[in-house]
């Protein structure tokens, strides 16, 4: 379960700001990259969050929305997202490190001092950070990110299943399921598809 530890030792160090800064949407096939960035108040944590937070992906939607709420009623967070077009481009890698930074620069002021980062990959950042491999679940205030990144993800899928209908972004958010994999054979290629991605490439290349 997270705890406080790398946030006591940023704190040890001299920072009182500190953000945690987690991503999601890496592995789909369709659909932006996510990013969610959270600083907590950690000395007026509710017992929501206090006993709830924990890596985005072991929570289950419901719980994932209420802590969503909790956290945009009671810490700063901050979104960030790299368009279907900017994967493309740039990969995904890259993508996912400018959704990152783009969710630390809209916390707002005072920006945080110090970030823990979910993986092992650091983002371009104007203030020191850490990375933390399995972050989401080591950390209270990289789980909180995690959470915004996830549901603000599953929020943007769901308005993307209602503009392309059939391929059942509402329950896979884009990830290459049966169902998608089916939809694709039927219904082609969207807008919202990453042509990067080596399954959306071979089928452009069947065409």
């Amino acid at each position: 379960m997270p705890n406080w530890t790398f946030e006591d030792a940023a704190r040890d160090a001299g920072h009182v700001i500190i953000a945690g800064i987690d991503e999601a949407g890496r592995g789909p096939w369709a659909g932006p990259v996510v990013a969610g960035a959270a600083i907590l108040d950690r000395d007026n944590l509710s017992s929501a969050l206090r006993t709830g937070l924990n890596d985005s992906k072991k929570l289950k939607p419901i719980a994932r929305e209420q802590l969503f709420a909790e956290l945009s009623a009671t810490a700063r967070i901050g979104v960030g997202k790299a368009s279907v077009d900017e994967i493309d481009i740039m990969n995904i890698l890259q993508a996912t490190m400018l959704a990152m930074a783009r969710a630390v620069s809209v916390l707002g002021d005072p920006a945080p001092s110090f970030a823990l980062i979910d993986g092992n990959r650091e983002p371009t950042l104007t203030c020191g950070m850490k990375c933390v491999v399995k972050g989401d679940s080591r950390s209270f205030s990289i789980a909180a990110a995690s959470i915004v990144a996830k549901v603000t993800r599953d929020r943007i899928m769901r308005a993307l299943d209602t503009r392309h209908p059939g391929y059942g972004w509402a329950t896979n958010a884009g990830y290459g399921t049966r169902e998608h994999q089916d939809a694709l054979a039927r219904l082609g290629i969207t807008s919202a598809h990453r042509k990067s991605f080596a399954p959306i490439r071979k089928i452009l290349r069947s065409d």
